[in-house]
């Protein structure tokens, strides 16, 4: 039994920065991460070739910004060091291979009761803590969505999370089932390491390069959100002409009022986009079946492929060990209440990382959740 005043679930960027932020205020935590280290996501279940997409001025954590030589957008291996780097900065130390069994709130005591289960000496630990973080993530779980006839598939079937570079794919007809950012530039790397790629684009997505998301950050400070959409796509309609041609269209909602009210991101072009207007990368409808290797679109087309990569994004698990969070969290585990105030919930329940507002918006939420506690704490005291 360990009795502590914080207690954080994930020891992903979120939770690394609720730590520190708590660290400044000398509150104390524990923090526990089901995976052998932190920040698993990254280091472990991403591709390659991966950079941050948005400059590096929106992706520090509190209290620690990027070395002055680093580039402007950052690297997967770079973005890894500065976390480790901030690990040893702020002490922190996270209980890995650690998961949690159960947490509910006990009235009586004022306090969450939590079970965990450390994996590597097989034993089940109780804490108790004032304060709960559900810092676990909205990427904690693949989502691969279910389509008849896809248990027969005879070729390789893989979420994105397993995929780390194209080559073995060369020659291979591969199918990239998903449009974000992942799947558009999963499907630029298999075709740039010679396979036959195709996607699927069901949805309207804002296609952008970085630069001009980068504009965009940085006048939203100072324009409304809907001027600021009309000069990002009149920009991106000079720059890629017209998109429908291809099967790609626009939302009605601008790119960043579409971030700041639905969590969707632009897809930042890494050169994809070029690639299918040469028809090297070809771009599919839904699916309607898959018999065997055969691959039948909605649109009656069938086209046989030797692999699918699923960059159909990832799930909340938090709602299978988080009883009496209903004031904060909805059936799929995010957010009830909208940005801004999505991140406190009731009896000392917080969540960081789980609103779909990347680096930036967990950096904002570190900060409001450690100033709270201490609010709390310094009434309480008083």
């Amino acid at each position: 039994m360990e009795s502590v005043t914080v207690f954080i679930v994930g020891a992903g960027p979120a939770g690394l920065a609720t730590a520190a932020c708590l660290s400044q205020f000398s509150i104390p935590y524990a923090i526990i991460e089901r995976e052998s280290c932190s920040a698993s996501l990254w280091r472990n279940r991403a591709y390659d070739r991966l950079k941050l997409h948005l400059a590096k001025e929106f992706c520090e954590l509190p209290h620690m910004s990027y070395p002055v030589d680093a580039p402007t957008y950052i690297p997967k291996t770079l973005f890894v060091k500065y976390l480790d780097d901030y690990v040893e900065r702020f002490n922190i130390q996270p209980k890995y291979l650690t998961t949690v069994e159960s947490s509910t709130y006990d009235n009586d005591e004022k306090c969450w009761s939590i079970m965990a289960n450390d994996m590597s000496k097989c034993t089940t630990i109780k804490f108790t803590a004032k304060f709960l973080v559900v810092a676990s993530g909205e990427n904690s779980a693949q989502n691969i969505p279910m389509f008849p006839g896809l248990e027969n598939f005879p070729g390789d079937v893989i979420h994105s999370s397993s995929y780390k570079s194209g080559k073995s794919y060369s020659g291979k007809n591969v199918l990239v089932v998903g449009s974000g950012n992942s799947g558009m530039e999963i499907a630029y790397d298999l075709a740039t390491h010679g396979a036959n790629t195709s996607i699927v684009i069901r949805s309207p997505i804002h296609i952008m390069t970085k630069e001009l998301i980068r504009l965009g950050m940085t006048l939203a400070h100072h324009l409304p959100l809907n001027l600021v959409d009309n000069l990002l796509v009149m920009l991106a309609n000079l720059i890629f002409g017209d998109i429908s041609r291809h099967g790609i269209t626009r939302p009605k909602m601008g790119p960043m009022t579409l971030k700041s009210e639905t969590g969707r991101s632009a897809v930042i072009d890494v050169g994809t986009l070029g690639l299918i207007k040469k028809g090297i990368i070809k771009v599919q409808g839904g699916i309607s079946d898959i018999r065997g290797n055969i691959v039948e679109f909605q649109c009656s087309k069938k086209i046989s492929f030797d692999a699918i990569v699923f960059a159909t994004g990832y799930k909340s698990t938090a709602n299978k060990w988080l009883k009496h969070g209903e004031s904060m969290l909805n059936g799929n585990g995010l957010p009830i209440q909208k940005y801004p105030n999505h991140w406190k919930g009731e009896n000392g329940l917080y969540c960081a990382g789980l609103a779909r507002r990347g680096l930036a918006g967990i950096a904002a939420e570190a900060k409001n959740i450690a100033n709270d506690i201490r609010s709390v704490i310094e009434y309480m005291s008083s």
